[in-house]
């Protein structure tokens, strides 16, 4: 799954800037294959990796965290709260956290963060960008489900990455793959890997 890297030069085009956030919970490869769809685009990525993603990385993947933070445009580092995404003033398309953690999601919703993830992800919020959450849990107390109320109610996009089966997938690597497709179109990005939904076509009848 792991591409060579290629590191693009930071375009400064707000509209073109993507923070993508890797919290501690089980899911990696959401983060990891989000960043490998975004090489071949002109998107450019900000990666935030929390020192729990980094133990998950070692756990489910055969990747160092250095190969992980190669697919990226620009690393900041999570203790670094001072980092360009920190403000509102870095202009961008808004931010994914991939895979979320119950406890990223819930300094989000309650607007305490104490770190680079949760604080970018808030400053997104406030400047009325497009946030969504891959939170990875299951199953959920009613305090998991009223912090998923919050950060709804503050503009965030809540979205498990439940897979599509009507796409009859083959391989693990195309459930995700599909699921980060509409993950990206959610900010307008299309990176090729959806099969859209086409209607069930209708039955044919025999004459009788």
């Amino acid at each position: 799954m792991l591409q060579k890297s290629r590191r693009k030069k930071p375009s400064g085009d707000a509209a073109k800037r993507l923070i993508v956030g890797i919290s501690g919970a089980s899911g990696a490869v959401y983060g990891i294959r989000l960043l490998e769809l975004l090489q071949d685009t002109d998107i450019e990525t900000h990666l935030i990796v929390s020192r729990a993603a980094q133990m998950t990385i070692a756990a489910e993947t055969s990747l160092k965290t250095a190969d992980v933070e190669a697919l990226a445009d620009v690393v900041h580092p999570n203790a670094d709260v001072g980092a360009a995404c920190s403000s509102g003033s870095f202009q961008n398309l808004g931010m994914v956290i991939a895979p979320c953690s119950i406890k990223t999601m819930a300094e989000i919703a309650t607007g305490v963060t104490a770190n680079l993830i949760s604080r970018s992800a808030d400053v997104a919020l406030k400047e009325r960008r497009r946030v969504v959450l891959m939170l990875r849990e299951t199953p959920l107390h009613l305090g998991h489900i009223r912090s998923m109320a919050a950060v709804t109610e503050a503009g965030a996009i809540v979205y498990p990455p439940v897979p599509a089966f009507y796409t009859q997938p083959k391989s693990l690597e195309e459930m995700v793959d599909h699921t980060l497709g509409r993950v990206l179109d959610l900010f307008g990005v299309n990176v090729g890997v959806v099969r859209r939904w086409s209607g069930i076509k209708p039955r044919t009848v025999k004459a009788t």
